[in-house]
C-alpha cells in the first residue's frame, strides 16, 4: 500500500514523466561514465570528474529548448568549461588564490545573466566546475585527466539527451503567441460584423471574446516558465515581448469597439472595413511565427489604414451631429487598434529575422538595426549601475563564494568544496528566498546524514555501494526531487556517501563532515543574502517602474502640449520613456526568474508595463495625423484636455506611489465609451469647424485609451463590465 501510495504521489507531481526520464538518463550517463573511469580505467580523477561533469550539466545547468538544442548547448560549452577547470585547477595551490579567482569567476558567470536571463541555470553548472577545480590537492600533472573526464561526460549526456528518452517538446513561447494572435484575429472578425449588423450572432461574438482572453493571458511572462520565457536582451526576444504587449492593446481597442456597436446596421462602415483587414494581418503575422513560415507583409494593412485616414479627417457630416461624433470615435479607435497591430506585425518581423525597412521605422524597434553584441554591451553597460539588481545579485554571490572558499581553506576542511556548494545550493536574490532555501537543505542535509553514516557502520564492503550507485542517482534526481527539497538533499547526500566510499573510503566520518560543511556553507550564504542587498530584483523592478510611469506621464502631457500648440513635439520625453522602457523590460524579466511569495498579491506587471508600449506608437502615429497646433485657439478644448491629462497624470503618481512601496494597487475608474466621450465633448461641437472637432475626438479618444491601459493594472470598480477583465 505503501509503494502504491508512493507511486500515485510520483505520477501526480510529474504527470508527463519529464523528470524521471531526465533522472534515468542521468542516472545511465553517470553509472557508465563513473564505472568505466574508477573501474575499468582505475582512475578516481577521470572518475570525480566524469561523475561530477555529468551531475553539473544534466542537474545543475537548467537548459530550454527542445532535445537537440539542449545538446548543442552543451558541446558549445565545453571550451568555456575547460577554461574554468584550467583556472581552478592552477589556483588550487593556495586558498588567497583560489579565493579571489572564485571571486573574479562568480562575479563574470553570474553577471552574464544579464544579457540573457536563461543563462542562469548554465551559470551554475560553470560554477561547480571552477569549485571543483579549485581545491586541493593541487595537481597540475592531472589537468588533462580532468578535462577528459569531464569532456566524456558531457558529450556522452548531450547524446542521451537526443536519442535516450527524450523530452516531449512543450508548446513554445512563439507558438502560443501565434495561438493567441489566431484567437484575436478571430474576435477582430467578430467585431466587424458586429459593427455593420449587431443584431446577428451575438452568442458567437461572445465565445470568440472568451477565448481571445484566454490565449492573451497564455502569453504573460508569469505564466510562462522562465527557461521557455523570451528574457533575453537580444533583439528577437525583445521583438515577442513587445509583440505581446501590441496584442494585449489589440485586444481592448477590439473590446470598445465591440461593446459599443451602432444602433442600426451600417454595411459600409469603415471602422468595420479596417478591423476585417487588422484580422488578416494579425493572423498572418502569428503563422508568420511558425518555423520556415514567410515573413509578414504590410503592405494590405498600410493600404487598409491609408483610406481609413483619408476617410477619416473629411468623412461626410458637419462633425457636429452626436451620430457623426459616434462614427469618429469609432475610425479613432479602429485607426488606434491598427497602429497596435502594425506594431505586431513589424516585432513579428523582427522575431523571424526579417530586414527592417524604412517603412517600419519606429522607436520600439530602432534596436533592431544594431546588432546582438551591440544590444547586450547596451544591456551590461545599463546594469553596471548602483541600483541594478543584476549587479547586486553578481556581487552577492561572487562575495559568498569567496568567503566560503576562504573558510573551507582556513579550516583545512576534507570535503571543502560541500561548503560552497551548500551556499551556491542555499543563496538567493534575495533574503526571502535564501530563508526559504535554508530550511530545506538543512533539515535535509541532517537526515541524509544520519542514515548515511548509519549505512556506513554497517556496510564496509566497498562492492554494495559500487551497487546501489545507480539507485541512490535515481533516488537523488528523480524520485527526491519530486517528493520536495528535504527529500532532494537527504537524497542527495546519501549519493555524495556512496560515491566517496568507493573514491576515498572513510567510514561514518564522511557523514560528519557532509553535514559540517553543508552547514558552515548555509550559515555563509544566509549571513550573505541578510547582508548584501537582501530586497533582490524586486527592489530594482519597482524602482525601475516608478520611474518609467512618471515617463509615461510625462510623454503624454508633452503629447497634448503639442497638438495644443504650446510646445513642440515631445522628442525629447519620448525618447526618455524608450530608455526606461529598456529598464524597466530587463528588470522585470530578472524578477520573473526568482521565486515569489504566492501567498502575497502581486503586481499585474504585464499590464504595467504594457503603458508604455501604449504610449509611444500612439503618440507617433497621433502626432502624424493630428499635427502640432491642429487644436491651438480653442481654449474650450485646451481645458477638457489638461483637465483628463492632469486626471490621467495623477493615475500614474498613484500607481507608481503604491508600486514603489510595494502596496496592492487601489482601485481607479474605467475608461469611457464612445457614448460617453460624446457627453463630455457635447458643449464644444458647437464652437469650432469639423475638422478641429475631428482631431479633438481622436486625441480624446487617446486619452481613453490610456486610462484603459492605467485601469487593467489597478482593479476597476465593476468586476462584472466584461471588457475590463484584465487580459
Amino acid at each position: 500500500m505503501l509503494g502504491t501510495s508512493l507511486l500515485g504521489q510520483l505520477r501526480r507531481r510529474d504527470p508527463g514523466g519529464v523528470i524521471l526520464r531526465r533522472a534515468a538518463r542521468l542516472t545511465l550517463v553517470a553509472s557508465v561514465v563513473f564505472y568505466a573511469c574508477r573501474y575499468g580505467l582505475g582512475s578516481s580523477t577521470l572518475a570525480t570528474y566524469g561523475l561530477f561533469g555529468t551531475i553539473a550539466s544534466g542537474s545543475f545547468a537548467q537548459l530550454p529548448g527542445p532535445a537537440p538544442q539542449r545538446a548543442r548547448i552543451l558541446i558549445i560549452s565545453l571550451p568555456a568549461v575547460w577554461v574554468l577547470i584550467a583556472v581552478g585547477s592552477l589556483l588550487a595551490w593556495s586558498t588567497w588564490a583560489a579565493a579571489g579567482g572564485m571571486l573574479v569567476v562568480g562575479f563574470v558567470v553570474a553577471f552574464a545573466g544579464v544579457g540573457n536571463p536563461r543563462l542562469v541555470g548554465l551559470a551554475s553548472a560553470f560554477q561547480l566546475f571552477y569549485i571543483l577545480a579549485s581545491f586541493p590537492p593541487y595537481q597540475p600533472g592531472t589537468l588533462p585527466q580532468r578535462l577528459g573526464g569531464v569532456t566524456l561526460a558531457v558529450v556522452l549526456l548531450a547524446a542521451a539527451e537526443v536519442f535516450l528518452w527524450p523530452d516531449p517538446v512543450p508548446v513554445s513561447y512563439r507558438q502560443r503567441l501565434a495561438d493567441a494572435a489566431d484567437g484575436v484575429a478571430a474576435f477582430l472578425d467578430a467585431t466587424a460584423e458586429g459593427l455593420t449588423d449587431p443584431h446577428v450572432g451575438p452568442g458567437g461574438r461572445g465565445v470568440r471574446r472568451e477565448r481571445a482572453y484566454d490565449v492573451v493571458a497564455a502569453i504573460e511572462l508569469s505564466r510562462n516558465p522562465p527557461a521557455w520565457a523570451p528574457t533575453a536582451a537580444g533583439a528577437q526576444d525583445r521583438a515577442l515581448r513587445i509583440c505581446a504587449a501590441a496584442l494585449r492593446e489589440v485586444l481592448a481597442d477590439a473590446d470598445r469597439l465591440a461593446v459599443d456597436p451602432p444602433p442600426e446596421p451600417i454595411p459600409d462602415l469603415a471602422a468595420a472595413r479596417l478591423l476585417r483587414s487588422c484580422a488578416d494581418t494579425t493572423r498572418a503575422a502569428g503563422r508568420s511565427l511558425s518555423p520556415g513560415a514567410p515573413a509578414v507583409g504590410l503592405d494590405d494593412l498600410d493600404v487598409a489604414v491609408g483610406r481609413a485616414e483619408t476617410a477619416y479627417p473629411v468623412g461626410e457630416g458637419n462633425g457636429r451631429d452626436a451620430s457623426d461624433v459616434h462614427r469618429l470615435c469609432r475610425d479613432a479607435t479602429a485607426l488606434a487598434l491598427a497602429d497596435q497591430v502594425r506594431v505586431f506585425a513589424v516585432g513579428c518581423r523582427v522575431a523571424t529575422g526579417a530586414r527592417l525597412d524604412d517603412r517600419d521605422a519606429s522607436g520600439l524597434f530602432e534596436y533592431a538595426r544594431h546588432s546582438p553584441w551591440t544590444l547586450y554591451r547596451w544591456q551590461f553597460r545599463s546594469h553596471l549601475a548602483p541600483r541594478s539588481a543584476h549587479l547586486h545579485s553578481a556581487l552577492r554571490l561572487a562575495v559568498a563564494l569567496a568567503i566560503a572558499r576562504v573558510a573551507a581553506g582556513v579550516l583545512q576542511l576534507t570535503h571543502g568544496f560541500w561548503v560552497l556548494l551548500a551556499t551556491l545550493t542555499v543563496l538567493r536574490t534575495s533574503a526571502a528566498d535564501t530563508r526559504t532555501a535554508l530550511r530545506p537543505a538543512v533539515l535535509g542535509t541532517i537526515a541524509g546524514a544520519v542514515v548515511s553514516g548509519g549505512v556506513m557502520l554497517v556496510v564496509t564492503e566497498q562492492l554494495v555501494y559500487a551497487i546501489v550507485l545507480p539507485i541512490t542517482l535515481l533516488l537523488a534526481f528523480g524520485v527526491g526531487r519530486l517528493l520536495g527539497p528535504v527529500w532532494q538533499q537527504a537524497t542527495f547526500t546519501l549519493l555524495l556517501t556512496v560515491v566517496f566510499a568507493q573514491l576515498n573510503p572513510e567510514g561514518w566520518r564522511l557523514a560528519e563532515a557532509r553535514l559540517v560543511d553543508v552547514l558552515l556553507g548555509a550559515v555563509i550564504g544566509v549571513l550573505a543574502g541578510v547582508a548584501m542587498w537582501p530586497r533582490g530584483a524586486g527592489h530594482d523592478l519597482r524602482h525601475n517602474a516608478t520611474r518609467y510611469l512618471a515617463a509615461n506621464a510625462e510623454a503624454v502631457d508633452g503629447t497634448i502640449q503639442a497638438v495644443l500648440g504650446g510646445a513642440p513635439p515631445p522628442e525629447g520625453a519620448l525618447s526618455r520613456l524608450r530608455r526606461r522602457m529598456v529598464l524597466v523590460d530587463s528588470s522585470y524579466c530578472q524578477y520573473h526568474s526568482e521565486r515569489h511569495d504566492p501567498r502575497r498579491q502581486q503586481v499585474n506587471w504585464d499590464a504595467v508595463l504594457s503603458a508604455g508600449h501604449h504610449v509611444v506608437p500612439g503618440a507617433e502615429s497621433l502626432l502624424r495625423r493630428n499635427p502640432p497646433g491642429c487644436l491651438a485657439g480653442w481654449p474650450e478644448a485646451a481645458a477638457l484636455l489638461r483637465d483628463t491629462v492632469g486626471r490621467l497624470r495623477s493615475g500614474y503618481d498613484a500607481l507608481a506611489d503604491e508600486v514603489a512601496h510595494g502596496r496592492a494597487p487601489g482601485r481607479t475608474a474605467v475608461s469611457t465609451t464612445c457614448a460617453d466621450q460624446l457627453d463630455r465633448i457635447r458643449p464644444l461641437l458647437r464652437e469650432a469647424d469639423a475638422r478641429s472637432v475631428r482631431h479633438l475626438v481622436e486625441v480624446d479618444r487617446w486619452l481613453a485609451g490610456l486610462t484603459d491601459s492605467l485601469a487593467r493594472a489597478r482593479p476597476p470598480f465593476d468586476e462584472s463590465v466584461g471588457r475590463h477583465r484584465t487580459p
